[in-house]
C-alpha cells in the first residue's frame, strides 16, 4: 500500500507510520532507502535529497521512531564515534533461533550500556559457540560456521593476495527488530561474537569490525585475513 492514508476500500487509515508519512519528503527518504538497500548516513540522505542535513536528521530519526527504518552505527577498529546508518525496515523479517536468547540476554544489560559492553559478552558467547563448530584451519571458516548456525546468512567475499580483509556479508537479520531497540548494543554484541570465535582460533587481539548495512541488503563484517594468525591453541 502507498502511504497515501486511504485503505483500499476507501475507510481513512490512521496509524503512526501513517502519520508519520505524512510530508512528502519523508516518503522520498524511505524511498530513497528502501531502493538503495544499503545503510546511509544522514549525510548521504542529505546529498541524495539536497535537503538541509538537520532537517534530514529529524525526518530520519521520525522515520525510526515509526518503525519504517532502523539505525546503527559501526563497531570497532574506527577512531571516534561513527555516524548511525539507516536502513529500511524489512517486510518479513527472518525468524531467528537464538532470538529469545539475545532478548533475555539484552534485558540484563544496563540501558545505558554502549557496544564496547556488549561486545565482552559476546565475546564469552562467541568462544562458547566455536565450541561447537568444526575446528577449521580458517579462522574466517569458523566464524561464518557460527554465524550461518545463527540464521545471519554469512557469505564470504572473494579477497585478492595480500588483501588487507577479509570480508563476510550477513544477508539476513532475525534481530532486526532488536537492532532497533537497543542498536550499540545488538552490533556490539555481534561484533564481540566474533571476536571470540576468532580468539578460539588463535587469532587474538583481533579487530573485527561490523559495519552495519555497508552492502546492500547486508551489513559487512571485515577480519583479519588468515595470515595474521597468531598460533592455534
Amino acid at each position: 500500500m502507498e502511504p497515501s492514508g486511504k485503505a483500499t476500500s476507501g475507510e481513512t487509515v490512521d496509524t503512526p507510520q501513517h502519520r508519520t508519512l505524512g510530508p512528502a519528503s519523508r516518503v522520498s527518504i524511505l524511498r530513497l532507502l528502501r531502493d538503495t538497500g544499503a545503510g546511509m548516513t544522514a549525510a548521504d540522505v542529505a546529498a541524495r535529497t539536497g535537503q538541509h542535513l538537520s532537517t534530514t536528521r529529524a525526518h530520519l530519526e521520525r522515520l525510526a521512531g515509526a518503525g519504517l527504518l532502523v539505525k546503527a552505527r559501526a563497531n570497532g577498529g574506527q577512531p571516534g564515534r561513527p555516524a548511525w546508518r539507516y536502513r529500511a525496515t524489512a517486510t518479513d523479517p527472518a525468524p531467528a533461533a537464538y532470538r529469545v536468547l539475545v532478548a533475555a540476554l539484552l534485558e540484563h544489560l544496563p540501558s545505558d550500556a554502549d557496544g564496547r559492553t556488549a561486545g565482552r559478552v559476546g565475546r564469552d558467547w562467541g568462544l562458547r559457540l566455536a565450541a561447537s563448530v568444526p575446528p577449521q584451519d580458517d579462522p574466517v571458516e569458523a566464524v561464518t560456521a557460527v554465524l550461518g548456525g545463527l540464521g545471519l546468512s554469512p557469505h564470504r567475499q572473494p579477497s585478492g593476495p595480500g588483501a588487507a580483509s577479509v570480508e563476510v556479508h550477513l544477508r539476513t537479520c532475525p534481530f532486526l527488530e532488536l537492532v532497533g531497540q537497543r542498536p550499540d548494543a545488538v552490533c556490539g554484541l555481534h561484533a564481540g561474537l566474533v571476536r571470540g570465535v576468532l580468539e578460539s582460533r588463535g587469532v587474538r587481539d583481533a579487530e573485527a569490525v561490523l559495519e552495519p548495512f555497508g552492502a546492500p541488503h547486508a551489513c559487512v563484517v571485515r577480519l583479519p585475513p588468515p595470515r595474521h594468525r597468531a598460533g592455534r591453541r
